[in-house]
């Protein structure tokens, strides 16, 4: 028997299929529009689009936008989260093909270094354009964003560590942490450069690895 003060069982299946249905519908809805502005941004090359845009691409309502996003900056950052994660599993996977760890952080610092640097050709506008200046408006947003690419970096590191290739006395996950950050603003700082002076993932590999590896 259910005391007086406990709903039935029957009741409280109902208001949890209740949940998950209204939680999958949402789900479906964040994903069509996600979808929509990835489709615009792919075939403008360029995270120039408004939010009717999206909200027509994806044949749904405005008032359904913004019950899941608050605007347009919002549905870019969601996107932006979304690429960094795809691009931290790509990163991981190639990492995982060299037996010895200090060759797996040098695969992932390269491989990071060149799918952040500016490619005209390459169209990623949510890296060379929306990144660089979420940056210097919203770090807090961005520390989160790169949350899943800190986490790859850390454990690489502390194999590193592990393996006892890291210099006496460096924290791991503050040299990932460091190693990470740098090989960004190198890259997107770094499209400038004439084409027979660019920095390369080599030179970035050689510059981060003589912080922390050992001598």
């Amino acid at each position: 028997m259910t005391g007086p003060s406990e709903e039935p069982a029957w009741k409280q299946r109902a208001v949890e299929r209740s949940i998950r249905t209204a939680k999958l519908r949402a789900e479906q809805r964040v994903q069509r529009f996600l979808d929509a502005a990835q489709a615009i941004i792919t075939e403008k090359g360029s995270t120039d689009f408004t939010v009717q845009e999206v909200v027509d691409r994806s044949k749904q309502s405005l008032r359904s936008f913004y019950l899941q996003f608050d605007g347009k900056h919002e549905l870019l950052l969601a996107l932006f989260e979304d690429a960094l994660g795809r691009s931290a599993d790509q990163i991981r996977a190639a990492a995982a093909g060299k037996d010895d760890p200090l060759d797996q952080l040098r695969v992932a610092v390269e491989l990071l270094f060149e799918s952040s640097r500016p490619d005209p050709t390459a169209q990623r506008p949510l890296f060379t354009d929306f990144a660089p200046q979420l940056l210097l408006t919203h770090p807090a947003e961005v520390k989160v964003a790169h949350a899943a690419m800190l986490t790859l970096f850390t454990e690489l590191m502390e194999k590193v560590a592990a393996a006892g290739k890291i210099r006496a006395g460096a924290n791991p996950k503050r040299m990932a942490a460091m190693t990470m950050q740098t090989v960004m603003f190198i890259a997107q700082s770094s499209g400038g450069d004439d084409t027979a002076r660019a920095i390369t993932a080599e030179e970035v590999w050689a510059f981060c690895s003589e912080g922390f590896a050992a001598r």
